[in-house]
């Protein structure tokens, strides 16, 4: 009987010695193609596009570990995975964001929690390859919280240039009934102004026609970066905190330990 070529799918499963992430991955690339094929149908050419985008960064994992030759965790395989479905797919093409209140707050909770794993492990891996000098574990999970930080704020600051520059809108507005301004102050005395219980604003154009009569003041953005920032911050100082104490425990606290990048053993 003749020999059947082995694919790329079957070799990685070899390779890795575990089905899980690869049987993940192929669920969700077909879940994207349906949904790929659907956006195309219904010709919105924006969310196809969101579609191939997602199918390119689900070989980010397979790419990473080719390139750096290292090993990623199964857990932090899949985890990336179903971050980045739920965050395209769900998120943007099916309005997730807007159909569950705190859908937006738990990805970028999940998205702290994966930036802190993946900045403690580049730490961890110079840290085991070099003799001379011991990084003490409180430096190396301070490392992964300011990383997994500074992650969070240069995705706000994409999310900010893309709403000014393309006119979109992800950095979500808020209703609030309350504002302090210093720009109401007539005497321009630095004098902090409070306006409460705000029941509408009426917006008008240049020639004082009206445009719209909202219910309360809307908020253009801050509350939901700030809130963004909160819980990255949330998921970067739990994920710091099980790494400090995985080093602390010899390597011994299992959930870091399936988050944490290794060198591909030869």
């Amino acid at each position: 009987m003749k020999k059947i070529k082995e694919t790329k799918i079957t070799k990685k499963i070899k390779e890795k010695g575990d089905k899980r992430s690869i049987k993940v991955y192929l669920i969700l690339r077909c879940l994207v193609i349906i949904c790929l094929i659907r956006e195309l149908m219904n010709g919105d050419i924006q969310n196809a596009m969101l579609c191939i985008l997602s199918l390119i960064l689900f070989l980010l994992p397979a790419l990473v570990e080719k390139t750096f030759k290292v090993d990623l965790p199964h857990t932090l395989e899949i985890t990336i995975l179903v971050f980045i479905f739920s965050a395209e797919i769900l998120g943007e093409i099916n309005n997730f964001y807007g159909i569950f209140k705190n859908f937006d707050d738990i990805l970028h909770t999940i998205n702290g929690f994966l930036s802190a794993s993946v900045g403690f492990s580049l730490v961890y891996l110079l840290n085991e390859n070099i003799d001379s000098f011991k990084l003490s574990p409180i430096f190396v999970s301070l490392v992964a919280f300011c990383f997994s930080m500074t992650i969070g704020i240069v995705w706000e600051f994409f999310e900010y240039g893309m709403d000014t520059i393309f006119s979109l809108d992800m950095q979500k507005d808020t209703y609030i009934e309350k504002i302090n301004t210093v720009e109401l102050d007539e005497n321009k005395s630095n004098k902090v102004i409070t306006i409460d219980d705000i029941n509408k604003t009426v917006l008008y154009d240049q020639n004082n026609q009206q445009i719209i009569s909202i219910n309360g003041y809307l908020d253009i953005g801050i509350t939901d970066t700030m809130e963004d920032l909160i819980v990255n911050f949330i998921g970067a100082l739990t994920y710091s905190v099980f790494g400090y104490l995985y080093i602390i425990n010899n390597e011994k606290h299992t959930i870091a330990s399936k988050f944490i990048i290794k060198k591909k053993q030869a």
